[in-house]
């Protein structure tokens, strides 16, 4: 009797990232272990199970639940209930359960080295097999079709398993333990090589061979991985880069490198041990890595003028066995042209570049929907993610914001767009989509907010979007059925790197002075805004102060000019005076017939909207000092300032006034005025000041600008984001100056500075108003 009473069931509720990373294989294992009985299966929500044995058993395993999980796994919530006991006999995996889904979709993950030393085994039945996968590597978002995650419900459901694979499928003992993509050489997915009319010209291994071969001869290949195309090209064949750059109309921009290995990347640039722990993780995300300076010429068509390299590792077993084949890098950039989503299945890619490769390798396994490579960049001696995609997309901020109404979907920016959709507290972020400049980018931006309603099963209850009515995702927003709502766009930027940084409690939220900087964001006051300090308190925010404004001639249009941003700047210095002063460079970069319609549209405000923009005052200066006229990309001119100053270490700065209101005038901002820093960088470029040290000078300039500003707001929690904190120097300089003066600074990790993060700052503005 004593011993029936000491037994005990436990019903368990797992929340978080448990599906499609061997969990309920874990559970099992360890019930087994600890002669436990019961089941566990996959819910909507999660995972749930019962386990019955002795209570000193059962708190066993609760313990080395948390403790001995696996590695790809994270828990955001354990439920657990004490019940009598109902006699189980064995301990089972039990089908899948429907209803409510709020279950996390795991990213696509690296390839594991299990996997990997099987595919270069000639034992091994896997031998050179791409698609080898296991329970802990593979892919997951790139294939889920719904949710729960089981295979009938991803795109492996048509690939029927042989003898083999099914028995490691039920095998509670290996590692394919319900290994969904599970599959091997005689029923997964198989290679082929087309050519550009789609005639198969080999299968398997031969294909990848032909393949190798035809980059290894300077011919563009287009491949078909994990989350859509690549286009590959061999990186030290620059006849080939620039045949490849030409195809995509992409004339300047850096293009991502793929690399054989760990080595031949420390042959060619500078990896600290967080950069190698990035390159090898599980996310394997392309990862900025500076040149060797002897070597910054030998990659000059693919990255020109840069000092960086976008590089990866292999993450897939095709890359493996490809680069293994070529042994040097290759170019791997993104299959799809210019400001156009990547492609995703075969026969579109015949269609959408048949014009740029020569070959396609393909294979049979659907990719669910794009997803293409995630960016990083070390900063502050954390990682900053600059792309979110690839190895870290779905994965949900967790708020602890109480929610009031869901789901809510945000639409994001115009640039750099991704969408959120909040399910109770879990705002789930989508990959990254792009710019919304093209109508096939503008289709795809729809698909993937119809791909979440699908996935999720379930209908938005209100929408948010930012308050620039010419952006396309504003205009979905409006032109829907449902509740909508603007969010700033600055104010969204602060909300998200508050999250982030878990500043944001259930009802209030930490005071902070939040500095959004970036090149365009509509203003609260119709003009265009960037250089902003907003003071964050409870539901409100206030625009404290801000950069001096000036007009940008001939509006869209100076966003690719900096020569034009100059002209606007000085416009605001000088007066018509400036157009007498035929030695300045932006003077210069223009006919004498340009330079009178400039005139006249600055004398007449046509076409000359106002900005306050940090990202444009970068434009300027760049103009000024002679380093960019015209941006081929974007940020291309705040990109070269920023390395001009490399290896400069200076404490040199420019003067600026900080230009308070009235103590009576409690709604107007303090403004940041740099008119005395351009006169002096111009008295700098009249001296022959070399372009880095007036570099190293305005940057420094720009930071002693925050720490006034936070003086003046009495903050002492300082927010920093917006696409210039992408810049190293500029952020580092900032957080190292700020702690010096005994304030608190706070960035980005997980969510992108850039507009990348502007969707889950546009949930948080809403939640705070509803």
């Amino acid at each position: 009797m004593k011993q029936n009473l000491a037994k005990q069931r436990l019903h368990l509720t797992i929340l978080g990232a448990v599906q499609g990373v061997g969990f309920r294989p874990f559970v099992y294992k360890l019930a087994k272990e600890l002669g436990l009985v019961g089941w566990v299966n996959n819910s909507a929500q999660g995972v749930s199970s019962e386990i019955e044995g002795e209570r000193s058993q059962l708190e066993t395993f609760l313990l080395r639940l948390e403790r001995e999980k696996p590695p790809r796994s994270f828990i955001q919530s354990l439920e657990y209930s004490w019940l009598n006991p109902i006699g189980y006999n064995n301990f089972e995996i039990k089908a899948s359960v429907r209803g409510e889904k709020t279950a996390l979709v795991v990213p696509d993950i690296a390839t594991c080295p299990e996997c990997l030393q099987e595919v270069f085994n000639p034992s091994n039945r896997r031998y050179r097999y791409p698609f080898t996968n296991c329970t802990n590597c593979g892919p997951r978002f790139s294939i889920i079709e719904g949710l729960p995650y089981d295979r009938s419900q991803t795109t492996m459901k048509k690939f029927m398993m042989c003898d083999r694979c099914q028995s490691e499928y039920e095998n509670p003992l290996n590692r394919r333990f319900h290994a969904q993509p599970n599959a091997c050489p005689d029923c997964g997915p198989h290679l082929e090589l087309w050519n550009s009319d789609g005639k198969i010209l080999a299968l398997h291994h031969e294909a990848l061979l032909g393949a190798a071969e035809a980059i290894f001869r300077g011919k563009i290949i287009a491949i078909k991985g994990l989350g859509g195309f690549h286009l590959v090209v061999n990186a030290c064949n620059e006849r080939a880069v620039q045949r490849l750059r030409e195809g995509k109309h992409r004339e300047e921009k850096p293009f991502a490198l793929m690399y054989p290995s760990l080595e031949s990347i420390k042959a060619h640039c500078h990896v600290s041990a967080l950069e190698e722990r990035l390159l090898l993780s599980p996310e394997a995300p392309i990862v900025l890595l500076r040149q060797k300076e002897e070597l910054t010429d030998f990659y000059r068509a693919v990255a020109p003028g840069n000092p960086y390299l976008g590089i990866m590792l292999p993450y897939t077993p095709l890359h493996h066995l490809l680069m293994k084949e070529l042994g040097f890098p290759t170019v791997a950039t993104s299959g799809n042209l210019t400001d156009e989503p990547i492609c995703t299945d075969e026969y579109e890619a015949l269609q959408r570049l048949g014009n740029i490769a020569e070959l396609f390798l393909v294979h049979d396994r659907p990719i669910a929907r794009p997803v293409d490579d995630s960016v990083v960049r070390v900063m502050a001696g954390r990682e900053i993610v600059l792309r979110r995609a690839r190895g870290y997309a779905p994965l949900p901020v967790t708020l602890k914001i109480q929610d009031k109404k869901s789901p809510i979907l945000a639409v994001g920016a115009h640039l750099k767009n991704n969408i959120a959709l909040l399910i109770g507290r879990q705002v789930f972020i989508s990959q990254h989509i792009g710019d919304l400049e093209t109508v096939p980018a503008f289709d795809s931006f729809k698909r993937a907010i119809a791909d979440f309603e699908e996935l999720y099963e379930l209908h938005p209850v209100a929408i948010a979007c930012d308050a620039h009515l010419h952006y396309l995702s504003t205009q979905y927003a409006w032109q829907s059925d449902l509740p909508a709502f603007q969010v700033q766009h600055h104010y969204a930027h602060v909300l998200s790197c508050m999250v982030e940084n878990e500043l944001m409690g259930s009802d209030l939220c930490t005071p902070v002075l939040g500095i959004a900087w970036d090149g365009t964001g509509y203003g609260l006051d119709g003009t265009i805004w960037g250089g902003e300090f907003l003071a964050i308190e409870d539901i409100f925010f206030k625009r404290i102060a801000h950069l001096r404004t000036f007009r940008l001639p001939g509006g869209e249009k100076a966003v690719k000019e900096p020569r034009r941003v100059a002209i606007g700047l000085l416009y605001e210095l000088l007066g018509d005076k400036l157009f007498e002063r035929k030695e300045l460079t932006p003077i210069q970069a223009f006919t004498v017939r340009e330079l009178t319609i400039l005139k006249t549209m600055l004398q007449k405000n046509v076409n000359a909207p106002i900005t306050s923009s940090a990202g444009r005052l970068f434009d300027a200066v760049a103009s000024i000092v002679g380093l960019r006229q015209e941006n081929r990309y974007e940020g291309q001119a705040a990109m070269e300032l920023e390395f001009a100053l490399s290896g400069l270490p200076t404490e040199e700065r420019y003067k600026f006034e900080l230009i308070e209101p009235l103590a009576t005038d409690t709604l107007s901002p303090a403004i940041v005025d740099w008119a005395i820093m351009v006169r002096d960088i111009l008295t700098d470029i009249y001296l022959g000041l070399p372009i880095g040290q007036i570099s190293a000078k305005f940057h420094n300039t720009l930071v002693e600008m925050m720490i006034a500003v936070a003086k003046y707001a009495r903050k002492k929690h300082i927010v920093l984001t917006g696409g210039c904190f992408q810049n190293k120097y500029l952020t580092e300089r900032a957080i190292q100056r700020l702690r010096a003066e005994k304030f608190l600074p706070y960035w980005h990790q997980r969510i992108p500075p850039n507009d990348g993060g502007i969707a889950l700052g546009q949930i948080v503005g809403i939640l705070r108003n509803m």
